[in-house]
């Protein structure tokens, strides 16, 4: 199967005292810390997997996925009061490689150009 997933954080860190800056809204909205911790969870894990701007996608059979998935929106969770996860998955039972063969046939029909 391959999963596309979003996951980021939102309200203050479970342990931020109130009087922070992090509480107090002083800091930066940016959660590409938290997202960082979300990606090293997916690299770290072996299986084939693309991050781009807006989704990570990461492919393997359904307890592989779940279980990096459920480990990347914990270590996301350390970051805020609130996770917010978006998953959308291909499931295909006995299909592999699929993240790349699916672009691979797009890319033919279009002749090989890419614009």
């Amino acid at each position: 199967m391959i999963v596309a997933f979003s996951v980021a954080p939102s309200g203050p860190p479970p342990d931020a005292p109130a009087d922070s800056p992090v509480s107090s809204g002083q800091v930066s909205d940016s959660v590409s810390e938290a997202v960082a911790a979300a990606v090293r969870v997916v690299r770290e894990s072996g299986l084939p997997h693309e991050t781009s701007s807006m989704f990570t996608s990461i492919e393997g059979d359904w307890d592989e996925v779940m279980d990096v998935v459920k480990r990347a929106t914990e270590a996301v969770g350390r970051y805020g009061s609130r996770v917010s996860l978006v998953l959308k998955a291909d499931i295909r039972p006995g299909w592999t490689g699929q993240m790349a063969a699916k672009v691979a046939r797009v890319e033919q029909h279009l002749g090989g150009d890419q614009a």
